[in-house]
């Protein structure tokens, strides 16, 4: 398996390449050359496998011959075997048509945890080829900077450099990384949004002589290999709901377009779909491109669902390159255009391509509302994100097919927003009982790129 730049001009790379690359040299993001496909009986041969043997199928045509099939294998029964629960993603019924996808077993209660402990061990696994070091940046507004700690603390030949916006995360995110002192982890907490942070990342990786000094590589899910470790969980909860003999329908919590990208891509490679609901909170630029066909950045608001306070979704532009018939230089014009005026326009012909999408809007009210009937209707205490998926997944009209609502976060993680809505306080998990009694370390930085950068070439060892 080869992968292209979404904007035409980078290298073509390998898997190995791709994941410790992260962001294409053009500016774009990796992408397959083309989908791999899986017909009716493939898809049926995945019923009754474990979480880990599921992954090691619908992975393989992606990792191609960077690994041998039984160490895929055994990379992922290692990322997937200490997960709170057995199943790993667990299926639950909420009424006839509705179910959870819980993705928040993992070591830091979130979905990131499902792709980021196997791209930690991928990371590890890949550097040992050439024996180099690895500096990962990424950005986060919440769960992705502790996933890709937890993941990668204590792992040989990386050091992880994770900015997330000061004052705009919960208290459980903030400590699930703050508190890990391991020496090769540093938190960045900057002034400013998580959209500062995001363009803060991809500037580092476009400033002359800074990404080639420190070998620069991405955990957000600009990285391929992080992204498809997604598409997994789509296979593995369609199978269990009948597909391929049924078409199952996702709702999916929004915010930098990579989970629900991944429904996407399970789509292109012959998972029946019926629908992917985009759901939004109030930094709604996404509901917008599907409603409207205009795709406008305007100012973050902060909300109780701070993972999804985003108004730049960076895997939007890998649609984009599918509805761009695969062309990166119109892919890339765009984009330029979008980078000059926070705003672009989706043609007639490519809002046809993006018909398997729907999206929906969902204000903090209706939030509340879908977390009270969540624990009035079926006894289950959900955190904010999901209940602004379930919300959408309950507003949809006109999807006749079971709707799998993606659970992204355990709800303590958010305690203050669940116990307003429900008059419950949910308990953290026995293993995060001491979380606030642990020490934290964290810098706290202007968001400018100089800034930024001294602070990382300072600690980081050199490629």
């Amino acid at each position: 398996m080869h992968y292209l730049s979404t904007r035409g001009t980078a290298p073509v790379l390998d898997f190995r390449a791709a994941t410790l690359a992260g962001l294409a040299s053009d500016g774009g993001l990796y992408v397959p050359a083309q989908w791999p496909r899986f017909s009716a009986d493939d898809i049926a041969g995945l019923a009754g496998l474990s979480y880990a043997e599921t992954a090691a199928r619908v992975l393989a045509p992606f990792v191609g011959d960077a690994l041998a099939p039984a160490e895929l294998r055994q990379l992922c029964g290692q990322a997937y075997g200490g997960f709170a629960h057995a199943a790993v993603a667990p299926l639950v019924q909420l009424d006839a048509q509705h179910w959870l996808l819980e993705l928040f077993h993992g070591p830091t209660l979130a979905f990131k945890d499902v792709a980021l402990q196997l791209l930690g061990l991928l990371f590890e696994r890949f550097l040992a080829d050439d024996a180099r070091a690895l500096t990962v940046i990424g950005a986060t507004s919440g769960d992705t900077g502790s996933a890709a700690i937890a993941a990668l603390a204590g792992r040989a030949g990386v050091d992880i450099f994770m900015l997330h916006p000061r004052g705009r995360i919960s208290d459980v995110q903030r400590r699930q990384m703050t508190t890990v002192l391991s020496p090769n982890v540093h938190n960045i907490a900057i002034e400013g949004s998580f959209d500062d942070a995001q363009a803060l990342v991809k500037a580092m990786f476009a400033a002359p002589g800074f990404a080639d000094r420190f070998a620069l590589s991405a955990v957000n899910s600009i990285n391929w290999a992080r992204l498809a470790a997604q598409i997994v969980y789509y296979f593995y909860a369609a199978v269990r709901l009948g597909a391929p003999a049924r078409p199952i329908a996702f709702s999916v919590p929004t915010g930098n377009f990579g989970d629900v990208y991944a429904g996407y891509v399970a789509a292109q490679m012959g998972l029946p779909v019926a629908r992917l609901i985009v759901a939004t909170n109030e930094n709604d630029i996404l509901h917008r491109a599907f409603a409207t066909g205009h795709y406008a950045a305007g100012e973050v608001v902060p909300t109780q669902a701070p993972s999804m306070d985003i108004q730049v979704s960076s895997n939007f532009e890998r649609l984009l390159f599918d509805l761009n018939d695969r062309d990166g230089a119109a892919t890339a014009a765009q984009m330029a255009s979008f980078d000059r005026d926070r705003r672009l326009a989706l043609s007639p012909a490519q809002r046809a391509r993006a018909a398997l999408f729907a999206s929906a809007r969902i204000d903090g009210a209706v939030m509340a509302q879908a977390m009270r009937w969540a624990w009035d209707e079926a006894g289950m205490l959900i955190d904010p994100h999901t209940a602004i998926g379930l919300a959408a997944a309950r507003g949809a009209a006109g999807i006749d097919a079971p709707i799998v609502t993606l659970a992204t976060a355990h709800p303590a993680k958010f305690r203050d927003a669940v116990e307003r809505a429900t008059g419950r306080r949910p308990p953290l998990p026995a293993r995060l009982g001491d979380l606030f009694a642990r020490e934290e370390r964290c810098a706290t930085l202007p968001a400018t790129l100089s800034a930024v950068t001294d602070y990382i070439a300072a600690r980081a060892r050199a490629a």
